[in-house]
């Protein structure tokens, strides 16, 4: 799960410093005002991890990827090239890694379940540089970096604490770069007799984002059917154009959760109703020799079954939520942009009860950015009950001023109150109800009422 990031010079942001992230992470505020900054820097470095070119020093993406963020002027704060772009991310695991002596590995040099990572990045002669690299581990600084001059040697080291790396014997050489932005090259191991380890390091980094998944805004219309080719999705898709893919495929694997082991299928047929979409939900081939499929629903207990296609177009646009926060790995990281869109209010209230229990369930971790105060309400009423720990939860206001994006952080008490609450953070509702009250006034006296 991620616990921290901290970053400068990334799009509108000038800087975000130790930005805690919670199991259940919330960004609030005006659009244009840097929510959606903050996934895309997440997702950028997913899309790093995953390219096949280790050249490739960051994946900005392209209309393909979830992130599309142009190239590095466009990705750099204010378009200033000169400036360095940096970031700092914290994560932690359900795994201990233990570090051993490499003649002796009964002797254990260091252990932990807590990761952190760092990077700066500038664009130097027309393409991008890591001036330095570092991973944080077990009380410890291990650094792959070089000098401020272009094109110098890298140097490996430890600044933070005791452990000592021993070169091997014979002739020194220097060290080429990383690999992409977070990789150690292949020559450290040569190099240096006791830095196997650092493979594992930069494993659980690899770990930590592909085992983060998203789902944009814009969603697919239902189709009346789906084919599917037997493959098993690793999510939902950008779109949610996976999702019936995913239902099949768990059902296929035999997956269940829930109380009482339901199936994927059955388990989100109960969310869907308890939501107050529809009363029943169920997947069914169209012919015992085809690979079509048709999603039917039952409106109330007594309705007729039809297609997806028939009903409300809410139920499409929840279903990719619902499906991904319950198919991915337990312990992984789901990525939500608006998923409150083209919902009604009461089930734009229920998506947080949905969080709660999928956090609570399978260990996932839920960042979402949002414009829904009916779903800020319902996680502040969860920490009111002691449903939701405070600590479990982590929200933030975006605002813009002077061209660049701040954050806030709101201050949940044990009661469910935001003691810093915003001014006009959804609008000035009283505002609005008081000039509403004196219109309807002045309307009754012009008409001599």
């Amino acid at each position: 799960m991620l616990t921290e990031l901290s970053l400068e010079n990334f799009k509108s942001w000038k800087k975000i410093d130790r930005m805690r992230l919670a199991p259940i992470t919330g960004l609030f505020g005006a659009n244009s005002s840097g929510k959606t900054s903050i996934l895309q820097l997440l997702l950028m470095l997913k899309q790093t991890v995953e390219s096949p070119d280790r050249a490739q020093v960051l994946n900005f993406g392209d209309e393909k990827t979830p992130a599309n963020l142009g190239s590095f002027q466009d990705a750099v704060y204010g378009h200033d090239t000169a400036l360095p772009l940096k970031w700092r991310v914290r994560w932690a695991t359900s795994d201990e890694l233990r570090v051993t002596e490499p003649d002796d590995p009964s002797k254990e040099l260091l252990s932990d379940k807590r990761f952190g990572f760092e990077s700066e990045v500038r664009y130097e002669a027309n393409r991008l540089a890591v001036l330095k690299m570092a991973y944080y581990f077990a009380g410890q600084e291990f650094v792959l970096g070089r000098g401020q001059e272009a094109g110098g040697e890298y140097s490996l080291r430890n600044e933070g604490g005791d452990f000592t790396f021993r070169r091997t014997q014979g002739r020194p050489w220097g060290l080429p770069g990383p690999v992409k932005c977070y990789g150690f090259p292949d020559q450290v191991k040569a190099r240096f007799q006791n830095a196997d380890f650092l493979a594992d390091l930069q494993l659980a980094f690899e770990q930590c984002f592909t085992r983060l998944y998203y789902l944009g805004p814009l969603r697919e219309y239902p189709k009346r059917n789906y084919p599917w080719p037997g493959a098993e999705p690793a999510d939902v898709g950008p779109r949610g154009e996976n999702v019936v893919n995913a239902l099949l495929a768990a059902k296929e694997r035999g997956v269940r959760t829930g109380k009482g082991r339901r199936t994927l299928e059955q388990h989100i047929a109960r969310w869907l109703k308890n939501l107050g979409l529809i009363h029943d939900f169920s997947l069914e081939r169209i012919a015992t020799d085809s690979n079509l499929y048709r999603v039917r629903v039952k409106k109330t207990p007594t309705s007729a079954e039809v297609l997806i296609t028939d009903v409300g177009f809410g139920v499409s646009q929840i279903l990719p939520v619902l499906v991904l926060c319950y198919y991915v790995p337990e312990g992984s990281t789901v990525i939500l942009e608006q998923p409150e869109i083209h919902l009604h209010p009461s089930v734009q209230a229920g998506l947080a009860d949905v969080f709660v229990d999928a956090v609570a369930r399978r260990k996932i971790q839920v960042v979402f950015e949002s414009h829904s105060e009916h779903l800020l309400r319902r996680l502040q009423l969860r920490v009111a009950e002691e449903k939701l720990q405070p600590e479990n939860v982590a929200l933030y206001f975006c605002e813009m001023q002077n061209g660049e994006s701040g954050l806030s952080p709101l201050e949940i008490d044990l009661f469910g109150n935001i003691r810093n609450w915003p001014k006009d953070f959804f609008g000035d509702q009283f505002g609005e109800m008081a000039a509403m009250t004196q219109a309807a006034m002045d309307r009754k006296a012009s008409a001599g009422q």
